[in-house]
C-alpha cells in the first residue's frame, strides 16, 4: 500500500461533497499536469490511502479527511466533453483523454482539518511535498512515516 495527498480547492469539491457523493465515492477528475497524472496512472493502486487537503481554504487549509482509491487509473472523460471545465482540445482530437481519473472513497473526515501551518511545524514532516517550495503538485506521494505522523496529529 502506498500513501498519496491529493489537493482540492473546497469550493470546487471538498470532503464534505465527498461524503455527499453517492457510497461517498466519486471520480478524482481534472487533473491536468502530467506529473500528477503519472502518479495516478503509474503508481496508484486499489487500497491505496489518500490524505485529501483543502488548498487556499483560508485558516482551514490542510488536510479534511482520508479516502481510499478503490478504482484505478481510467480515462478522464471530462477532457472529451466541451462543455466541462476539463475538456483537453488535444484529447479531443485524438480521439482519446490523455488524461487519467481514479476513483476514491472517504474513509474519515478529521475533526477539525490538520493545517498546513501544523503541518509546517511538526518534526517529521519537513521534506513532505506540501511545505517545500515550488511543489505545487495536486497529487503527491506521503511517506508512511508522514502519514503515521498526521494520522496521530487529527486524533
Amino acid at each position: 500500500m502506498r500513501y498519496w495527498l491529493m489537493k482540492t480547492e473546497p469550493d470546487v469539491f471538498s470532503f464534505d461533497d465527498l461524503l455527499r457523493a453517492p457510497k461517498k465515492t466519486t471520480s478524482w477528475e481534472g487533473v491536468r499536469n502530467y506529473q500528477a497524472r503519472n502518479f495516478m496512472r503509474d503508481d496508484f493502486k486499489v487500497g491505496d490511502l489518500v490524505f485529501i487537503y483543502h488548498s487556499n481554504a483560508g485558516d482551514e487549509t490542510g488536510i479534511a479527511g482520508i479516502a481510499e482509491v478503490v478504482k484505478g487509473a481510467y480515462g478522464d472523460q471530462a477532457a472529451m466533453n466541451p462543455k466541462s471545465p476539463y475538456f483537453d482540445e488535444k484529447s479531443a482530437k485524438a480521439g482519446a483523454s490523455r488524461w487519467v481519473v481514479v476513483d476514491v472513497r472517504a474513509v474519515r473526515k478529521f475533526k477539525t482539518p490538520v493545517t498546513l501551518s501544523q503541518i509546517k511545524s511538526t518534526p517529521g514532516l519537513e521534506r513532505m511535498a506540501v511545505v517545500q517550495k515550488g511543489q505545487r503538485l495536486s497529487v503527491q506521494p506521503v511517506t508512511p512515516q508522514e502519514w503515521g505522523i498526521i494520522e496521530k496529529a487529527a486524533d
